[in-house]
Formats: structure tokens, C-alpha cells, sequence
């Protein structure tokens, strides 16, 4: 039993690489098991039977199942993502030069009221993380309408990369605290990649959870699995 839980642990790996969605996936696996199970029962080996190679001939079942596959590429949307998130902070850092005195000359503050920190950092770190975020957004679903899902990787993007600049937001501001807002090179680059970092990993799981199903993972019944068994 051992073996056929390893066996179809390799098999699923190389099923979510190779596209296969989780109800698809849990067709073939749970046929699969079935086949290893009914060889170990006669005496097969069912490392054998799989002929030494669990990854590919996954995707050979993959393919005579006839599932549908789904590619996320990754890579292509993270360097979009990050190619709209730069354009937008220079957008952001441009309006928050045009806006801010235009704010402080229609509010005219008298001197003796302090505007607390808070607001201060609020506005100035609020303005180009939302037109950051906008940009990485919109050029994701601009540019690379050809992928699948896109839509609604760009709708799951929208919630989760605001979420992640306010997450990461008072870290990088408690960072440059530290730092006595320090200017230096390395405390800039390190400011900059805990942002990028926060923006690849929102990216990532929006992506990730764009290509879910809304079937659970325990419904056998797709119209394109079939019964498979090993040759």
C-alpha cells in the first residue's frame, strides 16, 4: 500500500505540472489506484507496471484520458505583473508630486496643527502602492489575454495584491524606522525587494487559485475522465 500511495503521489506531482486540473486529477488517480491495486493483488509489481518512469507515463494517461489542460505559466504573468508594477510606481510617484501640493494648498493646514505620522505615511506610501498595485493588475489582463483564466486571475490579483501591500506595507515602513529612513543603497534594494517579494507571492497565489476548480477534489465524475489502465 505503501508503494501505490508513492507511486500515486510522483503520478499527481506530475499531473499539476503537466496542467491536469484537481477533478481531473482525482479521476485518474483514484483510477489508477484501482489498476495498481488489482495488479499488486495478482502478483504484479506496480512500480513494473508503470515501466520505471511514473512522471511520464502520468502524462501519457494524462493524454488518452483526453483532460483538459491548463497552463499557468507563471513566469509570464510574474514579469508582467512586475513590468505593470514598476510603470505604475512611476505613475504613482509622479502623481503623488502633483497631488500633494495641490492637497496641502486646498487644505491649508494652519501651522499649529500637527498632521499626525500616521496620515502622513499613509498618504505617501497609499498613493503609489495603489497605482502599483493597478498597474500590475492591468497589465496582466491587457497583455496576456491569450491565457486561460486570465480573467479571473486578474479579478483574484485585485484583492490579493492590495492585501499584500497592507500586510507588507508597515513592515518596510517599520524597516526604514530602523534604519533611521536611511538612504543608503542596500537599505533601498532591501526595501524594494520586500515589496517585489510581497507583489510575486500575491501574483503567484492569485494565479494558483485562478486555476482551482470549483468541483471538489472528490468528484470522479468529469465528462472527460475515463476509465484507464495501464499497458
Amino acid at each position: 500500500m505503501d508503494t501505490i500511495d508513492s507511486l500515486l503521489g510522483e503520478a499527481d506531482q506530475a499531473w499539476r505540472a503537466y496542467g491536469v486540473g484537481p477533478a481531473d486529477r482525482a479521476a485518474l488517480a483514484a483510477d489508477l489506484r484501482l489498476d495498481l491495486r488489482a495488479a499488486a493483488a495478482d502478483g504484479g509489481d506496480p512500480v513494473r507496471l508503470l515501466g520505471g518512469d511514473v512522471a511520464g507515463f502520468a502524462r501519457r494517461l494524462a493524454d488518452e484520458a483526453g483532460v483538459r489542460r491548463v497552463r499557468s505559466d507563471y513566469g509570464r504573468i510574474l514579469g508582467t505583473a512586475l513590468i505593470g508594477a514598476m510603470a505604475g510606481a512611476v505613475l504613482g510617484y509622479g502623481l503623488l508630486m502633483a497631488v500633494y501640493p495641490i492637497f496641502v494648498r486646498a487644505v491649508d493646514i494652519p501651522r499649529s496643527i500637527d498632521v499626525p505620522i500616521q496620515l502622513a505615511v499613509a498618504v505617501g506610501y497609499g498613493i503609489p502602492a495603489a497605482v502599483v498595485a493597478a498597474g500590475a493588475v492591468i497589465a496582466v489582463r491587457t497583455r496576456l489575454r491569450d491565457l486561460p483564466k486570465i480573467r479571473r486571475t486578474a479579478r483574484l490579483m485585485s484583492v490579493l495584491v492590495p492585501a499584500a501591500g497592507i500586510v507588507i506595507t508597515p513592515i518596510t515602513v517599520g524597516f526604514a524606522w530602523a534604519t533611521d529612513y536611511s538612504t543608503a543603497p542596500p537599505v533601498v534594494v532591501t526595501e524594494i525587494a520586500m515589496v517585489l517579494a510581497a507583489l510575486a507571492g500575491a501574483t503567484v497565489l492569485a494565479r494558483r487559485l485562478s486555476l482551482r476548480e470549483g468541483r471538489p477534489a472528490s468528484d470522479t465524475s468529469h465528462p472527460d475522465s475515463t476509465r484507464v489502465k495501464p499497458a
